[in-house]
């Protein structure tokens, strides 16, 4: 029989069952969309998590002092370990795989506008802090080498302390008290999607400053254990994320021998590694996404049952038609060919259906503002492959045994048949 009058059959067929038909349709409309939305959230998700951690820093290691957990070189466990700025020193002179380094004085202080007023975190830093922080101005100029090497009263706002001190005023240019000293605001931040920080809280909140005006300024308050050049912590960018751990090995000796204490003493200095915490962000969202894409896939694989159902359904009901057929000539291949037509069609156009739903689904999400903590989905072609290769699988097998069944029937049984 020719396929065109196949092709006839077939749609003629299933627009006497066309409920039954849309309904089975659907199902496999469903599943292709929701490989290609789950899957592309949870990409997107990994993207925005990426984008996040970032903003703190993609290959930096920051340094806090501990206690030392063993006894060492005659000294007692149990020391307090306080880092200097003669640390950061050492580590900018010795550590040969260190591209760069920042102390970190941090210090909440009152600031005082010609409009408002605050209480919040200033952070002194040196000008290569702004780089490997991913610290960007929206308006203004970041801090400069000459800003610290001359103890410049000069300050960076964040995009929230900016709101606060400045509403919505001119501030570049700007004096600012800080704790009773007069600062000009040059720069205000672009506003950061910042889950996470250390110290004082996001960079949204906080004020920047060259770290040797804060420290001739406003260091903190000399007690046991902290005096004249302590820091809070120590930020280190390795040469390469290849070197990083070499890195981060050599700046704990460096560390180590300055404060006469072991290496390997992991209680002595506490180290956040943010290549680390990458690494095993990634993992976390990469079993995610994988977990989405195996709970569609099973969604859509439920779909292809219910293609098969119908098509077992189909051939029950049309026996006695299977019959009359057979006995006016028709082989199984023409029986067999028909079947397997019907379920191509039904799989084929709910298929592209689903493929054009769940890609248009993502390009609209990816245009439309979304709340903070929703990602844009990404269409990934990965789960479009997945899925077509799912669809042609669902094709074959659920289309495969109604049609041999029905091919196989005898037209003596079938035209006996209600």
């Amino acid at each position: 029989m020719p396929f065109r009058e196949i092709l006839k059959q077939t749609l003629s067929a299933l627009w006497e069952t066309k409920l039954r038909s849309f309904l089975t349709m659907f199902g496999i409309v469903w599943g292709i969309t929701s490989v290609i939305l789950l899957v592309g959230l949870g990409i997107g998700f990994n993207a925005d998590q990426k984008q996040r951690l970032r903003s703190i820093g993609t290959d930096i290691a920051i340094l806090f002092g501990g206690k030392t957990g063993a006894q060492a070189g005659g000294y007692a466990a149990g020391r307090d370990i306080r880092l200097t700025i003669d640390d950061a020193i050492a580590i900018q002179q010795q550590a040969s795989l260190v591209k760069t380094v920042s102390p970190e004085l941090r210090r909440t202080v009152s600031e005082v506008s010609q409009w408002n007023s605050a209480s919040r975190a200033v952070r002194g830093v040196w000008p290569e802090y702004q780089r490997f922080r991913s610290l960007a101005v929206e308006q203004g100029r970041l801090m400069s080498e000459k800003d610290e090497e001359d103890g410049a009263r000069v300050i960076l706002l964040g995009a929230e302390a900016n709101r606060q001190l400045f509403p919505g005023k001119e501030v570049i240019g700007q004096p600012l008290m800080v704790n009773g000293y007069q600062y000009t605001v040059i720069g205000v931040l672009e506003k950061k999607k910042q889950n996470g920080s250390y110290g004082s809280g996001p960079d949204n909140t906080q004020l920047f400053t060259p770290y040797s005006a804060m420290a001739r300024d406003f260091p903190p308050p000399e007690r046991p254990g902290v005096v004249r050049g302590f820091v809070n912590n120590i930020v280190i960018e390795p040469v390469s994320p290849d070197l990083h751990e070499k890195a981060v090995n050599q700046v704990k000796k460096i560390i180590a021998e300055r404060h006469h204490y072991d290496p390997n003493d992991k209680e002595a200095l506490w180290i956040w590694d943010t290549l680390e915490g990458s690494k095993f962000t990634e993992r976390i969202f990469g079993v995610m996404t994988l977990f989405f894409g195996a709970v569609a896939l099973l969604t859509l694989a439920l779909g292809g049952i219910g293609v098969m159902n119908i098509m077992l359904v189909a051939v029950t009901e049309r026996t006695r038609e299977i019959g009359v057929r057979k006995a006016l000539g028709a082989t199984a291949i023409d029986i067999k060919r028909q079947f397997l037509v019907e379920s191509a069609i039904i799989t084929l156009v709910s298929g592209v259906t689903g493929l054009t739903l769940g890609v248009g689904i993502c390009l609209l999400l990816q245009l439309a503002p979304l709340p903070d903590f929703i990602p844009h989905p990404v269409i990934s072609p990965i789960a479009i492959t997945a899925s077509l290769t799912t669809l042609t699988a669902i094709t074959i097998f659920a289309g495969m045994y109604p049609a041999l069944r029905a091919a196989d029937l005898s037209p003596i049984e079938c035209l006996r048949a209600d």
